[in-house]
């Protein structure tokens, strides 16, 4: 049993939980080391006060389950058998008085499915107990998460080889995301987008066939997974040379970014992170251009908890993830986002993204 199971299973008692069932793919394998992508069959793990845990999975994945998964004990079902009898299998004649499931997992037919099978008289959202286990990552997470982003680097690095007369911004994206699995990455972690020119004026645009051209600036967002973790990092270029309004843009949305690490200090609130970045690009009269959150967490999941808003009071914690994105997006003249990976650590923020930030010209 792995230390994530373990302290799961310590604070059932204290949160009135008399049992746990657990199936999000992610932090199934978050509590058991087994990783899988199950569709539509069912995958759970079941934890009951006093008993051994009990991972049931189907039947095709049972080989694996049992060579990756710290939980010994596993059942299996057929396309044609009911899971939810095995569930009540384990329980027997258990009463329950509190179970708890993962409500945003879970669809309202599911739950149907379950209650059915199951006598419990309440039923107990246990996703903000795992988002605040999930916040503190572990130095081998922490490890495995910058080797996604020095693979997500060298995908960049290569990517930007391949900037050249003609090419358009979806060959960019094909070229990319080929190179993520050349380079090791299990694949992209999100959507990797690569927008040029006016296009780079919208933060979530969809790369097209627009053609690269002199006078542009070039934005990349991409990241990968990586042994079940995510990177995740923007960076924006100038195409030649671009109209002087766009290197400001540009150098007020890294010092945004800057200002927005240095206060990314364990103690403070993910909001004050927010407000620092913001507090730079409202200073330079583009407050209206910056129209999201600062961030958000990273870890097996691209976006995760917290949301790095300006609201949020929240404390930051040593071990917590997430990504600094300050962006400024002018209709009619363009965009700039600058993002970084970062780590809090008891010393001072840590990037774990090191891929150049100043001002770069790329030659056609």
């Amino acid at each position: 049993m792995n230390d994530a199971l373990k302290s799961l299973e310590q604070k059932m008692m204290p949160e009135g939980l008399d049992a746990l069932l657990v199936t999000d793919p992610k932090h199934v394998y978050y509590l058991t080391g087994f990783a899988s992508n199950p569709h539509e069959r069912f995958l759970g793990l079941l934890l009951l006060k006093g008993e051994e845990p009990v991972l049931i999975v189907p039947a095709l994945d049972a080989e694996a389950a049992h060579a990756a998964s710290a939980v010994t004990k596993i059942l299996t079902h057929s396309d044609t058998d009911n899971p939810y009898n095995l569930l009540k299998e384990c329980l027997g004649s258990t009463a329950l008085n509190t179970l708890g499931i993962e409500k945003e997992h879970f669809s309202v037919a599911r739950y149907e499915l379950l209650a059915e099978s199951i006598a419990a008289k309440s039923f107990q959202d246990i996703g903000p107990l795992l988002r605040s286990m999930r916040a503190k990552k572990t130095p081998e997470e922490v490890s495995r998460m910058k080797h996604a982003a020095e693979l997500v680097e060298e995908v960049l690095r290569r990517g930007l080889e391949h900037v050249k007369t003609g090419v358009s911004e979806i060959e960019l994206v094909a070229e990319l995301e080929y190179l993520m699995k050349k380079v090791g990455a299990s694949g992209p972690s999100f959507d990797t987008m690569v927008l040029s020119g006016p296009n780079t004026a919208l933060p979530h645009g969809v790369p097209g066939s627009r053609i690269i051209q002199p006078g542009d600036l070039l934005m990349f967002d991409l990241g990968v997974y990586a042994g079940g973790y995510a990177s995740d990092i923007t960076r924006t270029f100038a195409v030649e040379e671009v109209d002087a309004k766009l290197v400001t843009l540009y150098n007020t949305v890294l010092a945004a970014n800057e200002a927005g690490i240095a206060a990314s200090i364990a103690g403070a609130t993910f909001g004050s992170v927010d407000q620092a970045a913001r507090e730079v690009i409202a200073a330079a009269g583009f407050g209206p251009y910056f129209m999201h959150r600062v961030g958000h967490g990273l870890g097996m999941d691209t976006h995760e908890y917290p949301s790095l808003h300006g609201l949020n009071t929240d404390v930051i914690e040593n071990g917590n993830v997430f990504t600094v994105e300050p962006g400024i997006y002018v209709p009619g003249l363009g965009g700039v986002r600058i993002e970084d990976d970062v780590l809090i650590t008891a010393d001072c923020p840590q990037t774990l993204t090191s891929f150049p930030k100043e001002w770069t010209v790329l030659h056609l």
